[in-house]
């Protein structure tokens, strides 16, 4: 596999798609083609040593992407209906905020930076990462139910602004703070605490 030293920006250029010779290649630093007017991945780096972004583009499908990424994954800002093709875990973080996913189902089993999947059309969290090592942030989503959440979470978790009945499936343990307001019942301190172990504060 050819590989190509340092880092790779192709963002800002107004790309439809991604040049061929690229495919098959390892980027040992970081690739981004963040803001162009990509339709599709095909034509990504095979590996990335460090992060890849595909911000802001017109992606609907993550094929393509990269099949191993060093630290961190950045899809959000595009017209994503599923994560398959996502890699299967990540060092750092990973954003698919700003989407149009019913899924989470293709997202990395763990992720040791920051899961945010902020503002899409969510009803489940299955699929989510088992552990995530920073902030997991699922709010202003369509969420009715918390199961599928990561069993642990190392900062804080977001689940506000959703349609919450209920907080089974929560993380068992989280490192930072619990926001849980403008849900469809205000909760209280004492049912988040029945179902977490919540270090920092929380928030209803």
């Amino acid at each position: 596999m050819k590989q190509i030293q340092g880092n790779v920006d192709l963002s800002h250029l107004y790309l439809k798609e991604l040049p061929s010779i690229l495919t098959n290649v390892s980027v040992t630093g970081n690739f981004s083609c963040s803001d162009n007017n990509l339709t599709s991945l095909a034509g990504a780096p095979r590996s990335v040593g460090r992060s890849f972004w595909c911000s802001d583009n017109n992606l609907t499908s993550l094929v393509g992407a990269p099949r191993s990424v060093g630290l961190s994954f950045y899809c959000n800002g595009n017209k994503l209906t599923s994560l398959a093709n996502a890699p299967s875990s990540v060092g750092g973080d990973f954003y698919c905020r700003d989407n149009n996913l019913t899924s989470l189902a293709g997202a990395p089993s763990s992720v040791g930076g920051y899961f945010d999947c902020v503002n899409n059309k969510l009803t489940s969290l299955a699929g989510a990462p088992s552990s995530v090592g920073g902030y997991f942030n699922c709010s202003f989503t369509k969420l009715t139910s918390l199961v599928g959440a990561p069993s642990s979470v190392g900062e804080d978790f977001y689940c506000g602004d959703n349609k919450l009945t209920s907080l089974t499936g929560a993380p068992s343990s989280v490192g930072g703070d619990f926001w849980c307001s403008n849900n469809a019942i205000k909760f209280t301190i004492e049912q988040v605490r029945a179902v977490c172990d919540v270090k920092g504060e929380i928030i209803i």
